[in-house]
């Protein structure tokens, strides 16, 4: 799914197009990837989007309080906040009102310019959710720190307290919010650290390594506008460059930029992971098996079995002549 790379590319779109903008009216098809679609359709008409933000892999959509009910007694037309996941193939953009809906297109949201905002996701594992100001630290408070932003010194407590593989402490949502499979490896090859190495035993100097390359890599991806590894396309409709600039991820059998050593993939943290078997060394008692799937043992061609049947009588043969000769 996309991680904060493109996420942040898809945020930085919507500021372009769509901030500022007045939302008109909802119309809403499949609602199952939606929290409370009632909530959306009645809270959001009126409302201005005033900010558009990146949360870890999430975007927030900071909505004003609805127009003319500003002074609401009871707080509904307060401003909120629309939560947008993407899923694995969710997609957000602003289009020309007059364009027909792409299939799998489930929420459009008719803004004050003319266009509107539209949200297609072909399986829906995204998520929409509206939020008012009260309930939405509550939603959000389970994170942890965004990597861009963490400092060295947190970095390091959040990774070498725990006796987690390091893997599992980048994906883990909890510890930083954004990383995920791609970025994780890529992160890990670049500091010269096993994914299965555990968290407490990463010292200092690495944990200042990891950092820095975590940021480095997070930030080029950015400018980039991400990787395309499946259908991730930007709010133009433009597929990210930095698959092009990958090192381990989904290089299994290809030769290490580094060293030149095969790429291996092996499962860590329930992940298939990528790494270098030299330049990434495992932590002992690791077993690092590749999952390239063998070859299928080729039938030998009929010569080669006459000479096996052969060679096999000749032997027999020998055999029983010693056995005479002893006799």
């Amino acid at each position: 799914m996309p991680e904060l790379p493109e996420v942040e590319t898809v945020a930085r779109g919507l500021r372009l197009t769509v901030l500022g903008r007045r939302i008109l009216s909802v119309t809403l098809r499949k609602t199952d990837f939606i929290d409370d679609p009632s909530l959306i359709e009645r809270h959001l008409p009126g409302r201005r989007i005033e900010a558009v933000e990146r949360y870890g892999k999430f975007m927030l959509l900071r909505l004003s309080a609805a127009q003319g009910e500003e002074n609401s007694a009871n707080g509904d037309n307060a401003p909120s906040a629309l939560l947008v996941h993407l899923g694995m193939t969710g997609h957000i953009a602003s289009t020309a009102a007059a364009e027909p809906w792409e299939k799998h297109t489930h929420a459009g949201f008719a803004l004050d310019d003319g266009r509107e905002l539209r949200y297609t996701d072909a399986r829906r594992f995204g998520r929409l959710a509206y939020f008012s100001a009260a309930l939405l630290p509550a939603e959000l408070e389970g994170f942890g720190a965004d990597p861009l932003e963490v400092t060295a010194e947190e970095f390091a407590t959040r990774i070498r307290s725990r006796h987690s593989r390091i893997k599992a402490l980048l994906l883990d949502q909890t510890v930083l919010r954004g990383v995920g499979n791609i970025y994780a490896d890529e992160s890990l090859w670049r500091a010269k650290i096993h994914p299965a190495k555990l968290g407490a035993s990463i010292n200092k100097k690495q944990a200042a390594l990891l950092r820095r390359a975590l940021q480095d890599i997070l930030k080029k991806a950015i400018v980039m506008r991400g990787s395309s590894i499946s259908n991730f396309v930007d709010g133009e409709g433009q597929p990210g460059e930095y698959q092009q600039h990958h090192r381990a991820y989904g290089r299994e059998g290809q030769k290490c930029y580094r060293c030149g050593a095969i790429i291996r993939r092996a499962i860590v943290a329930g992940r298939s992971s990528f790494f270098c078997p030299k330049c990434q060394a495992g932590p002992r008692g690791f077993l690092a098996i590749s999952l390239t799937p063998r070859k299928s043992r080729r039938r030998p061609a009929a010569a080669d079995r006459k000479k096996k049947v052969k060679s096999s009588g000749s032997r027999r043969k020998r055999a029983a002549s010693s056995k005479r000769r002893k006799k």
